[in-house]
């Protein structure tokens, strides 16, 4: 019997509407084999993840999704990363700073466009004050701004969008020099985000490469079949592992679901094995 697994999920602590034992939870439930928890600049649901994750005979992998400075979105997972690591815990820091910082400013940029979301109310739907894009969606959603979270990024929060900023902490080469420092695996996450061109983004992998880069995202919610085919032979021209996950995000995406993202994904276990075990 296959097993699958989803190597890219949220929790509550980064845009997400589950506790981390409620993912693992949900996780369990839909059949998957294992999950890495992937939340956005911080590992606040990690230890909770994997306790239940013990208890409720699920592996858990202990992971991260870093955002970097880009004029795209540049985002880089972690796997297998030393959570307790004292560099990373300062980087981290400095990351919800600028998080906070930007999270402002697409706060700004939506009342230009005549939306009224008041920073306290995006703020009391986040733990720890770790506030994403996806709960000024989940507003603009309520407040009967757009029709769909999924609107409201590709209308307006997304990059090239109106209300989109840019700002991060790190560099692409910090963020895969963190993880790597962390004992963890870093990847290139959902690399059609960046918007690079095949020639640039070939390039741009290698030199993420040379920082230490093991990977790239094989498997993703949005890839047709012919993304998913591109990337995967990408990797495998560069020497490069993949992973894969669906990016969920609980009700903050409703349209995606744990383990099949649109409902056609399927990660084999091998995937998991191969970054692991090669």
């Amino acid at each position: 019997m296959q097993r699958f697994i989803d190597l890219h999920t949220h929790t509550v602590y980064s845009d997400g509407s589950m506790t981390p034992a409620q993912l693992v939870r949900h996780a369990k439930e839909n059949g998957l084999a294992a999950i890495a928890v992937t939340d956005h600049d911080t590992v606040s649901g990690v230890s909770e993840a994997m306790d239940e994750g013990a208890h409720a005979g699920l592996e858990v992998i202990p992971g991260i999704e870093l955002s970097a400075q880009a004029d795209t979105e540049t985002h880089i997972l972690g796997f297998y990363i030393d959570i307790h690591n004292q560099n990373l815990q300062n980087a981290l820091r400095k990351a919800v700073d600028s998080r906070r910082e930007r999270i402002a400013k697409t706060g700004e940029a939506l009342k230009r466009l005549g939306f009224d979301i008041p920073l306290h109310e995006v703020f009391a739907l986040a733990p720890e004050g770790l506030v994403g894009r996806a709960h000024y969606a989940k507003l603009m959603m309520e407040k009967g701004y757009v029709k769909s979270v999924k609107e409201a990024f590709e209308r307006y929060l997304s990059f090239g969008c109106p209300a989109y900023c840019g700002r991060q902490a790190m560099t692409a080469r910090e963020c895969v020099e963190l993880i790597k420092a962390c004992g963890g695996y870093a990847f290139l996450a959902h690399p059609h985000l960046t918007k690079k061109t095949d020639g640039v983004l070939l390039d741009f992998l290698k030199e993420l490469q040379g920082y230490g880069l093991d990977g790239l995202e094989g498997y993703y919610t949005d890839y047709t079949p012919e993304m998913q085919q591109k990337y995967q032979t990408v990797a495998q021209q560069l020497g490069l592992k993949i992973c894969g996950g669906t990016d969920f995000h609980a009700d903050m995406k409703p349209h995606i679901k744990i383990g099949v993202g649109l409902g056609n994904l399927n990660i084999p276990y091998s995937v998991l094995k191969n970054i692991r075990d090669n």
